[in-house]
């Protein structure tokens, strides 16, 4: 039921048309929909998303498993460990994101969205019949109300986008306008994405603390059941507001979603295996091939897919923390990305066969092309910050290649050279600074990071040639989410999915203020005003040329910056499901991605 390689291709290029073609743009006058760039794909008068089933039966349960736990059930503050899934499906947004296009969303708790050309400010009308799960009207008092609560008491992620509004003010009994203070035009969107939450309540209760209380949201989804540490069960909501809305026409179709929580990767593996569990996905290839051959999948009770996806590959690997005086010189993180021996790694853990991150934005016309010199408007970004560029950003540059034996000597020496040129020696055996002190560090993962842990003591035995001393610790989930959100850590497993619409998110993940503010997603302490500077084009560009160029000149200062040392990434999910659960044939150019399984999925009557 996937997409052949001839279709997928084609679907490339219609999605880098929608982003680079000209098209119109949104008056001052309501509109059910809004686009970064030119205009939403779909009509005013769609019945459907494209990639949504609207004929799919409704009932059923799927059973998901994840590693972990969770001790929270509010997942929009730092304190606790909540399930992602109670925002995805108790709680609602103005607008929603259809995942067959980037930087567009229609209309949800939303009629309508008024802005302007300069997109100076957002206005945003209710439809009169939206509820929240206790019956209760959602008015324009919510909204504003959890803007500035998750903008001043949330996660850091919110408050950028707070900042920027000079004025939120009720403009009639269903509307609500926020007049901004910067030049932003993504604003209009990230507003429309926030969620809204039920102001009354909240009163008289501290919002940034940690709770086991569910939020009161407006989605199809209530929490029915939960036992923290073991599971959490959602259940649809029989009169739920937005079940006849275009918008979701063919999705939320189960009545019951569940989640079991396991220690370790093998445990929630043999528990799908079992028939606990409803889907899997594998993100190892030779996994896929080597473990899927079990009774229930010859029998056809289990059936497999690959879904195809146009994202970019984002970054995953091992961040070095750069507050640590240790990695503050890239030729130190360069020395450390020579030593990993990729290439040995990816034979051992995958067989080989899952290509290497060469960028942020690879696999995407957002990304810089590997090895190739910056021209034309990328060039022109970069070159006011010439003198603090790393080697690579405007030349070229791509992660070093071994020749995939354990010695890895041509890397091994060019890691060792440039280890002397910063300072350091090997002093009867050891690696030592000029104080004679030994180069040593931690790598922090959580525990049941199975391949991470493989990984990283691989890398161990070949740091030892160094001279440098790396130790793993493995931590429980709880333990590593109050240490990285402190960025108590030398080095650990980091991940960014990256989209095609990439913007306000990148300062969190990346701006200087992540140096210093806990709990941003710049785990490695990256400060760089290029980065920044790149960021802010990025946001302020009026054609998406413009964009895709600022994206690029970011990506590049990202990938020479030697944050990360990069692994792998997969062009299609491998996804193992049981008999009587169903997707439609149609995919979204996301592939699968949140808002697609469980929620376009349907179980056979």
């Amino acid at each position: 039921m996937g997409l052949n390689f001839f279709n997928h291709r084609q679907r490339i290029g219609l999605l880098a048309g929608l982003m680079l073609a000209a098209g119109p743009v949104m008056g001052d006058s309501p509109q059910p929909s809004i686009a970064m760039y030119g205009a939403p794909a779909l009509p005013a008068d769609f019945t459907a998303l494209p990639y949504a089933n609207p004929d799919a039966p409704k009932g059923g349960r799927i059973v998901l498993g994840e590693m972990g736990g969770f001790d929270s059930l509010n997942p929009f503050i730092l304190k606790g460990n909540a399930p992602s899934q109670v925002t995805a499906f108790t709680v609602e947004t103005l607008m929603g994101r259809s995942l067959d296009e980037p930087f567009t969303l229609y209309g949800v708790l939303a009629e309508s969205i008024q802005t302007d050309e300069a997109r100076s400010y957002a206005e945003f009308t209710l439809r009169e019949n939206a509820r929240f799960s206790d019956g209760s009207p959602v008015t324009p008092e919510d909204v504003i109300w959890s803007f500035e609560t998750l903008g001043t008491k949330g996660q850091p992620r919110y408050a950028g986008a707070w900042a920027k509004i000079a004025k939120a003010e009720v403009t009639g009994p269903r509307s609500v306008r926020f007049t901004f203070n910067t030049v932003d035009r993504e604003l209009p969107l990230i507003l429309g994405l926030r969620p809204i939450l039920k102001k009354a309540q909240w009163e008289g209760k501290a919002f940034d603390e940690s709770s086991l209380e569910p939020p009161i949201g407006s989605g199809p989804y209530v929490v029915a059941d939960i036992e923290p540490g073991r599971f959490i069960s959602f259940r649809k909501n029989p009169d739920w507001w937005g079940k006849d809305l275009p918008f979701y026409k063919g999705m939320h179709n189960l009545e019951e979603i569940r989640i079991e929580y396991y220690g370790v990767d093998t445990a929630l593996f043999e528990a799908f295996k079992g028939g606990a569990l409803s889907t899997y996905r594998e993100t190892n290839p030779a996994k896929w091939a080597a473990n899927f051959d079990f009774p229930a999948v010859q029998s056809g009770e289990v059936l497999k897919a690959e879904i195809p996806h146009s994202r970019p590959s984002g970054i995953e690997g091992f961040a070095f923390n750069t507050r640590n005086p240790l990695f503050a010189d890239w030729r130190v993180r360069e020395a450390l990305t020579l030593a990993f021996n990729f290439e040995l790694v990816n034979q051992t853990l995958t067989g080989g066969v899952q290509p290497r991150i060469t960028s942020y934005f690879g696999n995407s016309f957002l990304g810089a092309a590997p090895g190739t010199p910056a021209e034309g408007r990328v060039k022109d970004l970069l070159t006011p910050f010439a003198a603090d560029l790393l080697p690579g950003a405007l030349d070229g540059y791509q992660p070093p290649v071994a020749d995939g034996s354990e010695a890895n000597r041509k890397n091994m020496r060019a890691a060792a050279k440039l280890l002397e040129e910063a300072g350091w020696s090997v002093q009867d055996g050891t690696l030592k600074n000029a104080e004679g002190k030994p180069f040593a560090f931690e790598i922090l993962l959580t525990n049941g990071q199975d391949e991470m842990i493989s990984a990283a003591n691989i890398y161990i035995e070949a740091l030892k040639r160094l001279g440098i001393e790396a130790r793993l610790t493995t931590v429980d989930n709880a333990q590593y989410k109050e240490r990285t959100t402190d960025y108590k850590f030398d080095m650990t497993h980091y991940i960014r999915s990256l989209t095609l619409s990439p913007g306000n998110e990148q300062m969190l993940y990346w701006g200087a203020k992540g140096v210093t503010e806990p709990g941003t997603r710049n785990w490695p302490g990256i400060n760089s005003p290029a980065a920044e500077a790149m960021i802010q084009t990025m946001l302020s560009a009026k054609d998406p040329q413009e964009f895709a160029d600022a994206t690029q000149a970011l990506d590049r200062v990202l990938t020479t910056g030697r944050y990360v040392i990069p692994v792998w990434y997969s062009k299609v999910a491998r996804i193992a499901y049981r008999k009587g659960l169903h997707y439609p044939d149609r995919l979204p150019a996301y592939g699968d991605w949140p808002g697609w399984q469980p929620d376009v999925w349907w179980m056979e009557k």
